[in-house]
């Protein structure tokens, strides 16, 4: 190439360099997307972060609202300021959950106080001591809720011994039984038991 212009006129070489500069331009097209759509979405979860962050600050204020509006009848000045901190909460898409009737899900409720019901088959929230919030997808905090369910079962209650037996009556009637050995310290072994000191050499 010489002043811009092309030594080689061959219509051959002039339609491979043609493409060449065309899948060039195209990757540099493409990379240029990409970069674009991936500061988007940076500055997308930076702001998603820093709403959340505020809106968990916020949370104890929604509380006090709550509260106040529970024991005191409500003013209007109080309602002004209760509707407005909720639109403009919502609009920062803060949703509100926890009803009365729900069934318990561990995954964004937690119990404060389980009430036996033995004729119950799952757990039922029956009273929300305080609601929880989302932003979108994301649990801000969980809602704080009494159940009313069937017991713990005892299998969660022996957290993995339920094979042993827990009296005499359930060992096979075989002659006695072997001395039991203290388990072995990377195994459970009673709080009471102490392995004996070692000698001193």
């Amino acid at each position: 190439m010489d002043n811009g212009r092309l030594q080689n006129t061959d219509p051959t070489e002039l339609q491979r360099l043609l493409r060449e500069r065309t899948e060039d331009l195209q990757r540099v097209k493409a990379e240029y997307d990409n970069y674009r759509k991936r500061v988007r979405r940076d500055r997308m979860a930076v702001r998603q972060i820093a709403v959340a962050n505020v809106l968990r600050v916020l949370l104890p204020v929604l509380d006090a609202v709550d509260r106040t509006s529970a024991h005191e009848p409500m003013t209007p000045g109080l309602k002004d300021i209760t509707d407005t901190l909720r639109t403009q909460l919502g609009s920062l898409d803060l949703e509100a959950f926890g009803k009365e009737g729900d069934p318990f899900d561990p995954a964004c409720h937690e119990a404060v106080v389980h009430h036996i019901s033995p004729d119950a088959d799952e757990l039922i929230c029956t009273e929300i001591l305080r609601p929880g919030y989302r932003l979108g997808d994301q649990l801000l905090r969980p809602a704080h809720v009494e159940v009313t369910g069937p017991p713990p079962s005892a299998r969660n209650l022996l957290a993995g011994h339920a094979e042993e037996p827990h009296d005499d009556a359930e060992r096979d009637d075989e002659g006695p039984s072997p001395p039991v050995r203290p388990a072995a310290p990377s195994t459970w072994a009673p709080s009471s038991w102490r392995a004996p000191p070692r000698p001193l050499i």
